[in-house]
């Protein structure tokens, strides 16, 4: 699986790296030859050069880890770029503006010992001010996942934030999406500002 990724647009690997940090919300895949792909939706963490999360037992995605190729897709700040932002808007066209990360490697299934670390890094990342579960709940709630541990083997990262503009036309495309006051539209221009210009 590659990204279709003009040079303008590569990244490096520390912005890859805050990118999943950030948004660490990803779309697992696993695909085998001649059968559908399996796909799953989880939080994955990036520590240790590796990405460390669990699937429910009942899921038989991470039954095919060893049948197949596992990838793990992130998608970053997003928002449309209207053409009449640009300096020259009969010259240009309505585009997408993204950041993404797809990180591929063999999954590992973990022991109970390593489930139990994943759960613990979970919560201290997502739910830091929550009681932490009684030993009675850990043992249920390990009881019913599959912790996994995907190193980081191959990694291709696509940050197309109009890099292949004049800094008149970023600068465009930056307040006009400040102008929408969505979100959204903010995070592309706060990461335009941030990580864009090459």
């Amino acid at each position: 699986m590659s990204i279709y990724t003009p040079e303008y647009f590569s990244g490096d690997k520390d912005a890859a790296a805050q990118l999943i940090k950030d948004y660490p919300f990803a779309t697992l895949v696993t695909g085998m030859d001649g059968q559908e792909p399996q796909i799953s939706y989880l939080p994955l963490l990036l520590e240790e050069n590796a990405l460390w999360g669990h699937l429910a037992k009942a899921n038989p995605h991470w039954r095919r880890f060893a049948q197949g190729r596992t990838y793990a897709l992130f998608h970053g700040p997003h928002a449309y770029v209207s053409p009449d932002w640009y300096e020259r808007p009969a010259d240009n066209v309505p585009t997408w503006n993204y950041a993404v990360v797809h990180v591929q490697g063999p999954p590992e299934i973990l022991n109970e010992a390593g489930a139990r670390q994943v759960l613990k890094r979970l919560v201290a990342r997502f739910d830091p001010n929550s009681a932490h579960p009684s030993p009675e709940k850990l043992e249920r709630l390990l009881a019913g996942i599959v912790a996994f541990r995907l190193p980081l083997m191959r990694a291709e990262t696509k940050f197309k934030m109009n890099q292949n503009k004049t800094e008149a036309d970023r600068a465009g495309v930056i307040a006009g999406l400040r102008a929408t006051g969505r979100a959204d539209e903010k995070a592309v221009a706060d990461w335009m500002e941030q990580h864009g210009s090459r």
